[in-house]
Order: structure tokens, then C-alpha cells, then sequence
């Protein structure tokens, strides 16, 4: 039953109190009309503790923005939730219309650095620009709304996003966000399918994207890493401080890292990031909770740039470092035709010292309280 305002309600209880269930949450659709954000279909979900979610159906249903009691939990960029006519595909293009937002995914096909690809056929004709295109394709089949399972209110939106080019990949993309009334939890499962007529090379990435004040100074990552791999030399030379942030720094190039996660019995892992300081009266923290087999990469951005003070904790399929790398190694997934894939991620926000505290022993519990390796070489040069 929902939890609001301090109290447990039964839909009996509740129903009488309001005129309409969207008095303390629900799902309010709303198209957006300034600048390059002119519009972009969204749906503004409220689960009425105050977690607020603007899920972009023009963008392939991604979240666009996010925040809690008046504080925001993601990073947001100046393109905002750009429509997808100003996409640009080419090398680095994808950065001039990232939004940021709490969750930009990425693939279908490939994602992560631009890249040439040999054997990518019409797909890669011009090279493969970074982190793929789903981000930036419309949605269809948009459907959204609530309804009372028992004294439970569960609100949802959903739909279908194809990645499609003539003589080349056709995946399908079916995507359902849900949350129940009451809780700071946000659901979500994509179902990837290949609607061709041969077999298809996927990877996925969900780049998460945590700003402030839930990203600040004195921010600690909680991640149950066995093992910690930078990506370049840069990322190497601050590998030591990888589980914390710092202040804004002018001109600071970025860091990537990869991590060797370990799970449950049941394969399940969890990551997230934890905030005791910007407001010491406040505390905040935000848990991911996936199934390491179906997303056995943990991509880290750490971005403490002024204005780009945004950091990425992003599960995903692949190493972000091309195709043909990947390939190479073993680790494409393909998918005949007619397979489908199905990829289940939860977001839990946390909003006290004992959920932060019980997030803690759960990460530590995971590795057993031992510190991780770090590796002593970059893996790009």
C-alpha cells in the first residue's frame, strides 16, 4: 500500500481524499516547446514521496530529467531533451545533442568512442559514430497510465523503439518504465529483439547520469569491484580516488573506468553512489540493481569539469572501445533471428542514514569488505 506523507494508506483510505489520483501522483503527459527541445513527447511520472521521473518518448523513452523533493539527481546538459531532428551521427555529433538525464542508452548495434568497422557493412559505410543511435529515434506504440492492483497503485509507460536500416540491422527495442505510488523506486525492462532475417551483432549500455546535489564533493561510490581497470593513462594516474568525486575543476579531461563486479547466488549486483555531505540534514544516494550475466560491464565516468560536473555509472553488455575489439575478444553478443534479449533494471533512491547505511553492507557484503585490484596499466594507450 502507498506510503505518503508519513502514513500507510489503503486505496480506501486514499480514494475519498482526492478528486483524481494525479493529486499525489501518476503519470501527466506533456509535450515540450522552447528551443530544440520544441516538441519532444514526455510523460512526467510521480510516485508522490516526491521522486519526480521525465521520461522522453521522442528519445527513445530515456529519462530526460529526475529529481526528488525539489532536489535534482541527474546531470542535465545545455542541449536539454534536444529532438532528434538535430541529431548528428558522425564521429563526436552525438555530444551536441546529449541531454544527460538519468538514464541515456546507448546501442543497439555499438556504442561507446567512434570507430571504423570493416565488417560493419551498410550500417558502417561513414564509421560508427559514438554510442550508437536508439537515444535518438522516436518512440511508438506510446502507451502510459495506472492503475490499483489491490491497495497497491502501479504506474507505467511503454513502448517500442525500432533501430532499422535497409540492408543492414533491424532490432527492436520494447521498453517499460514502472513505479508504484509511495516508493522511490523506479522499474524498468527492455526486451531487444531481432526482427531481420540473419543474425545481428548487439550491445547496450545504460548511462546513467548522476549530477548535483546528489554528485558533489565528498560523494563516494559504492560499487562491489573486484577489480578496477582505467581506460587511458590520465584515468590510471587518479585510479587511488576511483570510489570518490571531486570539486569542479576547469578543463579537466574525463575519466573511464571498467570494473570486474561480483554478485549474489541468485547473479544479482548492485552499484550506486552516496551523498552524506552537500546537505549534511539530507542525505542521498541512488542504487542500481541488475543481473551481472545480462550486463557484465560496468562502464565509470567520472566528469568533475566545471559545468560538466556530471559523473556516468553505467551498466552495460560491451567494453566501449569498438566492434572490432569486441568481436575479437569473444564478447559480441549475436542474436538470431526472431531472438530476443531481456534486461531488467531497478533504481532506488535513497533518502535516510540507515538506507545508506543498509546499501553499505550490501555492497560489502558482495566482496566480503576486501578493497579491489587496480590495474597497473590503461587499457587504451
Amino acid at each position: 500500500m502507498p506510503r505518503i506523507y508519513g502514513r500507510d494508506y489503503t486505496r480506501e483510505e486514499l480514494l475519498p481524499k482526492v478528486g483524481r489520483i494525479e493529486q499525489v501522483g501518476g503519470v501527466l503527459p506533456l509535450t515540450l516547446s522552447e528551443g530544440r527541445d520544441d516538441r519532444v513527447r514526455c510523460f512526467q511520472m510521480r510516485t508522490g514521496t516526491g521522486l519526480s521521473v521525465t521520461v522522453a518518448a521522442d528519445r527513445a523513452l530515456d529519462i530526460v530529467a529526475a529529481d526528488w523533493q525539489g532536489r535534482s539527481l541527474c546531470w542535465q546538459s545545455p542541449a536539454g531533451a534536444a529532438h532528434p531532428s538535430y541529431y548528428e551521427p558522425a564521429g563526436l555529433g552525438w555530444l551536441r545533442t546529449f541531454p544527460g538525464g538519468l538514464l541515456a542508452t546507448c546501442g543497439l548495434t555499438w556504442y561507446g568512442a567512434p570507430h571504423d568497422d570493416p565488417e560493419a557493412g551498410v550500417e558502417g559505410h561513414s564509421g560508427l559514430g559514438i554510442h550508437g543511435r536508439i537515444g535518438n529515434i522516436p518512440a511508438k506504440q506510446v502507451s502510459y497510465g495506472g492503475r490499483w492492483e489491490g491497495d497497491d497503485y502501479v504506474m507505467w509507460v511503454e513502448g517500442v523503439v525500432d533501430e532499422w536500416i535497409l540492408f543492414g540491422p533491424h532490432l527492436e527495442l520494447r521498453r517499460k518504465l514502472w513505479a508504484r505510488l509511495g516508493e522511490n523506486k523506479l522499474h524498468l525492462r527492455d526486451v531487444v529483439t531481432n526482427r531481420g532475417y540473419v543474425p545481428q551483432e548487439h550491445m547496450l549500455l545504460y548511462h546513467v547520469n548522476l549530477g548535483f546535489p546528489l554528485l558533489d564533493e565528498g560523494a563516494r561510490y559504492l560499487f562491489p569491484a573486484r577489480q578496477v581497470l582505467p581506460r587511458t593513462p590520465f584515468a590510471l594516474q587518479h585510479a587511488p580516488d576511483w570510489n570518490r568525486f571531486a570539486p569542479p575543476q576547469p578543463g579537466l579531461e574525463e575519466m573511464v573506468y571498467y570494473y570486474e563486479l561480483a554478485a549474489d547466488g541468485q547473479g544479482q549486483t548492485c552499484v550506486g553512489l552516496i551523498n552524506r555531505e552537500t546537505d549534511p540534514g539530507q542525505p542521498l544516494g541512488l542504487a542500481m540493481r541488475y543481473s551481472l550475466e545480462a550486463l557484465p560491464v560496468l562502464v565509470h565516468w567520472r566528469m568533475p569539469g566545471a559545468g560538466n560536473y556530471v559523473t556516468g555509472i553505467e551498466p552495460g553488455t560491451n567494453y566501449g572501445d569498438g566492434r572490432p575489439r569486441e568481436r575479437a575478444a569473444g564478447r559480441m553478443i549475436v542474436l538470431q533471428p526472431g531472438e530476443s534479449r531481456t534486461y531488467d533494471l531497478e533504481l532506488d533512491l535513497l533518502t535516510t542514514a540507515g538506507e545508506l547505511e543498509v546499501f553499505e553492507r550490501e555492497v560489502s557484503a558482495l566482496t566480503g569488505g576486501r578493497p579491489p585490484e587496480i590495474a597497473t596499466e590503461a587499457i587504451v594507450e
